[in-house]
């Protein structure tokens, strides 16, 4: 009883750490917008740093676990990272840049009822609404659309009367109040944002048939992150031509940029694949909302980030929706299971013939 214990704490203090890297991230990323750091040059060097930590372990630790690549597979792994790096991470900087950290934290909660729409688009993913757990989805999906139009369309007026915010570190000082939001386009950062969760939602589709493929999952990883790379690369070539964009100035951007490549691509990696093993990923996905709420705290006493009562509506919306579609999933999944591991023979008639046959038996 106290081993079990002991490792539900650690499970729990997993997710804790988990979600306060995650929140960690949205703060650093947009402390590297506000000091300039291009939204080019950001990921290429978060994706070479993870590609840097991740493919010397994919080689040692998946040696035997590797199946023989193929064309088919490497263009599947480039169209993965098309989705799961080079959108995802581009639209989610543009909608960072010109929204905020709070709302693209609300927004992210919007993905699983994105990907269940995806997957039933696809015919993955069957619902009968007759069941509970089928309205459920179904109810969940529309409150979480709901919720990010509600974020996209109506701002509010503001929750917090904050003061000026001073940043000071060895060779800058940066003044963050309200007077920096006035050039952001509300709007069409929290559509980056939807842009963001959509092609998140279709790296999780688009991902679950490669894996049954490929199962070496960390050989995986690091080929999506390499191409992802030599996409953002393309992009660079075209759209960030000054030299000096691509020199580290400061220790606060490379701060932000080990920040991004350790944290937010290795040891996030590392441990939510761990906390999935032990917990499950319904029940990792449960405490996804503890994230916004970190980063909402985060951003307004660091950032001097405003609140809005358009956001805060429209995740509230967002977070039901969200544990609706789990809720409906688990059940869904409980439902199954049983048919799944229902004996063979559990009839009377079965039990009969298997008695007669026992004593046939010499």
């Amino acid at each position: 009883m106290g081993s079990i214990m002991r490792e539900k704490v650690k499970l729990l203090v997993a997710l804790l750490v988990l979600q306060f890297c995650f929140a960690g991230f949205h703060i650093v990323s947009r402390l590297a917008l506000n000091i300039g750091v291009s939204k080019v040059v950001y990921p290429v060097y978060r994706n070479l740093i993870a590609l840097l930590l991740l493919s010397p372990l994919a080689y040692l630790l998946e040696k035997n676990q590797r199946p023989p690549l193929t064309l088919s597979l490497l263009v599947q792994f480039f169209l993965l990272a098309l989705l799961g790096i080079t959108a995802n991470q581009g639209f989610y900087l543009l909608g960072l840049y010109y929204a905020s950290p709070t709302f693209a934290s609300a927004m992210q909660n919007s993905v699983p009822a994105i990907t269940f729409v995806l997957a039933s688009a696809l015919r993955l993913e069957e619902t009968n609404i007759a069941r509970r757990d089928g309205l459920a989805k179904v109810v969940g999906t529309i409150a979480s659309v709901g919720g990010a139009t509600i974020i996209t369309l109506y701002k509010g007026p503001p929750l917090l009367h904050l003061q000026m915010n001073q940043i000071q570190g060895d060779n800058i000082t940066l003044q963050i109040d309200e007077s920096s939001t006035k050039g952001q386009n509300w709007t069409w950062g929290c559509i980056y944002l939807l842009g963001h969760c959509l092609s998140w939602a279709g790296w999780i589709v688009f991902q679950a048939p490669v894996v049954k493929k490929y199962p070496a999952k960390l050989t995986l990883t690091s080929f999506t992150c390499f191409f992802g790379l030599i996409q953002f690369l393309i992009i660079a070539a075209f759209t960030e031509n000054d030299l000096e964009k691509w020199k580290i100035q400061s220790a606060e951007e490379l701060f932000t940029i080990l920040y991004a490549g350790i944290v937010a691509s290795g040891i996030v990696i590392s441990l939510q694949t761990w906390c999935i093993q032990k917990g499950g990923p319904v029940f990792v996905a449960v405490f996804q909302p503890i994230q916004t709420f970190l980063v909402a705290f985060m951003a307004a006493f660091i950032l001097g980030d405003q609140l809005y009562s358009g956001g805060v509506i429209g995740a509230i919306f967002i977070m039901f929706g969200l544990y609706l579609v789990l809720w409906g999933k688990t059940n869904e999944q409980k439902a199954i299971e049983p048919s799944l591991t229902k004996p063979l023979l559990d009839t009377k008639e079965d039990n009969e013939v298997i008695d007669k046959a026992s004593k046939d038996i010499p």
